[in-house]
């Protein structure tokens, strides 16, 4: 027998390290060559590992969120003798679910982290002989299904955070119904609610404890780097959406049902034509340097949720598209930082953010600056409500905008008047499209 110790390679963007977002083997395990190992997360891109060679796992780099120095170790594989081996080569990232973290610069949180040493099976077991038999235990894992030809079969369709939360539960991916391409938090949850062996003697759920890695916990970092460095402010104003709604329902009744729109193209058609007369809303504020560069194109992030966590695809000069544009783009993008399809370019770079929950819009929000922007737009569900017109109550579609801004960059005025310019471009939807 002969031992291959795999490094980390460099995946493509020039850094000195990544994390381990999740493990697909264990030591002990036999794999084959090109078998899944484990997913490493850059700032930008989660990357799967997979083996060079054939053979069992004798030693592994770390534990799930242990951050992993390129060139560094990252699995012991024991091989058959003679075994030819061929040198690692370079991976090109390919961004998927933890592609985006909801800034574009990353935020210094003090000292990287040092590797981790290297885990064998001696240590693994006293680990596990020391664990204190107070701390609560996942309940055992479902029988996997039997290997088909010799081989464990390839492994289930989901996001790291699914595979981390499922593994913690003790659940087998492989037993799990998805009502999609792919297992989602929601096929847990519907696991969880119909297997009674994973719930308490009460009949309540089990407590879980959910490490934060990943993207989770690049989301958590910027969230509160963003809140402890901006003054944030929060404007809201109640927007009259009647007409506008009126005039996309006779779009769509034209367009039959190829691409319908949503209020959403609209919107954005506004704010680009609002933007130029207040420069310092669409703008990036670098702290550190003292300097603020006003953007000339508009390139909106669109904040969607994906299983993985919050992303932000960004429609690069939105400015110089049609509604029909615009709409398209939304869902293209929308569908590829779901999928975990978007590319690299697609998701960088933005200068004003828009964040939109749909349906689920409320009735207001404080929605979170994406740093370095200065300003972040959330409108709120449209929903019928009596006003007052022309001295008359009536019943009309009404809409919430609220607004952030950052104090050190936006004055308030310059917040509510850009507000009030959005406003009436939408009250008054012909001016949408007069040049």
């Amino acid at each position: 027998m002969a031992r291959y110790s795999f490094k980390l390679p460099d995946i493509g963007e020039g850094i000195a390290e990544a994390e381990i977002v999740a493990w697909h083997v264990k030591i002990g395990d036999m794999v084959e060559e090109d078998d899944p190992l484990c997913d490493m997360m850059t700032d930008k891109a989660t990357v799967e590992m997979t083996a060079p060679v054939a053979g069992k796992i004798v030693e592994v780099a770390g534990e799930t969120g242990d951050q992993i120095a390129i060139g560094s170790v990252l699995a012991v594989f024991e091989t058959e003798a003679g075994a030819e081996v061929a040198a690692a080569p370079v991976v090109e990232t390919a961004p998927n679910e933890a592609a985006q973290v909801v800034k574009s610069d990353p935020v210094p949180l003090g000292e990287t982290e040092k590797p981790s040493p290297l885990v064998g099976e001696g240590w693994e077991r006293g680990r596990e002989a020391e664990a204190d038999a107070s701390l609560p235990v996942a309940p055992p894992p479902l029988p996997s299904p039997p290997p088909q030809g010799g081989r464990e079969p390839r492994r289930t369709l989901a996001s790291p955070a699914v595979r981390e939360r499922a593994k913690n539960l003790g659940i087998d991916l492989a037993q799990v119904q998805a009502e999609g391409d792919r297992i989602r938090h929601a096929d847990l949850d519907a696991f969880l609610t119909y297997n009674q062996g994973y719930r308490t003697s009460g009949g309540a759920r089990a407590d879980e404890q959910i490490k934060v890695v990943g993207l989770r916990r690049r989301i958590a970092e910027n969230m509160a780097a963003s809140k402890r460095a901006i003054p944030h402010f929060t404007y809201v104003e109640e927007y009259d959406v009647s007409k506008l709604e009126a005039l996309r329902a006779d779009l769509n009744d034209t367009r039959g049902s190829k691409d319908r729109l949503t209020i959403l193209p609209f919107l954005i058609v506004a704010i680009c034509k609002a933007l130029p007369k207040f420069p310092m809303i669409n703008a990036r504020y670098d702290d550190e340097a003292n300097v603020i560069t006003r953007s000339g194109a508009v390139h909106l992030g669109i904040a969607a949720q994906t299983d993985a966590g919050l992303m932000v695809p960004v429609i690069h000069d939105a400015q110089a598209k049609n509604v029909w544009q615009l709409a398209a783009g939304v869902k293209r993008l929308a569908e590829a930082a779901r999928t975990g399809k978007a590319k690299s370019e697609e998701l960088s770079g933005s200068t004003l953010t828009l964040s939109s929950l749909g349906p689920l819009g409320g009735i207001a929000a404080t929605p979170v600056i994406n740093r370095p922007e200065v300003a972040i737009l959330c409108p709120n569900k449209v929903a019928e409500r009596p006003i007052v017109r022309d001295g008359q109550i009536v019943i009309a579609k009404m809409m919430n905008m609220s607004i952030s801004c950052d104090h050190r960059v936006v004055d308030g005025h310059d917040a509510a008047s850009f507000v009030q310019a959005v406003k009436k471009l939408v009250e008054t939807p012909a001016l949408l499209f007069v040049e």
